[in-house]
């Protein structure tokens, strides 16, 4: 085992290969302890773990270069050094609007929207669909690509997180796409529509339930990671504070049945384009964001 610390970045690495990565400002210093974890009691003998070659180096620690290893950063709307090698980009910077605009315009929303402490929220106005300040996408679209956001609700609130949208639709309510959904499942009554808990938190909206990991899920009020990966073979993965809970390969005869029984069936090959926007709904509650940031995989 090997841990690399150094700043607010600590690097894991077990036989040589890295294992994990957390960016946080908790703690920066400290001692190094070796853990007994309170064998004595158990009735299984003969328990013991043993150490050698325990060394460590605390001048020039440089950071080893790490690839395809998911970083943990806690700091909000930060990139940390392993985050920019690895090509990550904030798409919020916690401060402006950059980067935005409706998904009915050309510029940001004059309404429904606002920006503090760090914080890209959506207003509260009457709980009906894009009827407000409407639904907000990226100025840039996306084919293949790692992106992570934080969220947090407030009772009863309802949101998501839609990608490949096209904007050539023109639906009259929120724009068409496939939806990772943001909601209070106990307050909302949206969690008992749809088929077998298809609208319920962070699931793949009205087509495919999330599993229901209690690991995974943490209290209203709380800042949730959602996570929507999308590979260039088509193959989706939802992750909610780190616990995959959806997959599935857009395009493929699975996913089309599925569409074929939602509310998306009118919409010809709904959720299978090249390329599209990344968007956040207004769903007419308040609702928090912060730290979005994405990784391009399409090169």
């Amino acid at each position: 085992m090997r841990i690399e610390c150094k700043g607010v970045v600590t690097q894991t690495f077990i036989n040589g290969t890295p294992a994990a990565i957390l960016v946080d400002t908790v703690n920066t210093s400290g001692y190094i302890a070796l853990q007994v974890h309170s064998i004595g009691a158990s009735k299984i003998g003969g328990q013991k773990i043993y150490w050698k070659n325990i060394r460590v180096n605390t001048s020039d620690v440089k950071l080893s270069p790490v690839k395809n290893v998911y970083t943990v950063n806690n700091i909000p709307n930060n990139l940390s050094a392993p985050e920019k090698s690895q090509g990550w980009s904030l798409l919020f910077d916690g401060k402006t609007t950059k980067g935005w605009r409706s998904a009915k315009g050309n510029s940001f929303p004059s309404k429904g929207w606002g920006i503090e402490n760090g914080e890209l929220k959506v207003l509260s106005s009457d709980g009906a669909e894009s009827t407000n300040g409407g639904d907000i996408v990226t100025n840039k679209e996306y084919a293949a690509f790692d992106l992570t956001f934080q969220f947090k609700l407030t009772p009863g609130a309802n949101s998501g997180v839609k990608y490949y949208v096209t904007l050539k639709e023109q639906s009259g309510g929120s724009a068409i796409g496939p939806e990772y959904q943001i909601l209070d499942d106990k307050l909302h009554p949206d969690a008992k529509l749809g088929k077998e808990g298809n609208r319920t938190m962070a699931s793949l909206y009205d087509l495919i339930a999330s599993k229901k990991d209690p690991r995974a899920f943490k209290a209203i009020g709380q800042w949730n990671t959602g996570r929507v990966l999308a590979q260039k073979n088509g193959q989706v993965t939802y992750f909610l504070n780190g616990i995959p809970l959806v997959e599935f390969v857009r395009g493929s005869a699975d996913f089309r049945k599925l569409v074929a029984g939602s509310k998306y069936k009118d919409w010809s090959h709904f959720g299978e384009a090249a390329k599209g926007h990344i968007l956040l709904q207004d769903h007419g509650n308040e609702v928090s964001f912060r730290s979005i940031k994405i990784r391009d995989l399409s090169k």
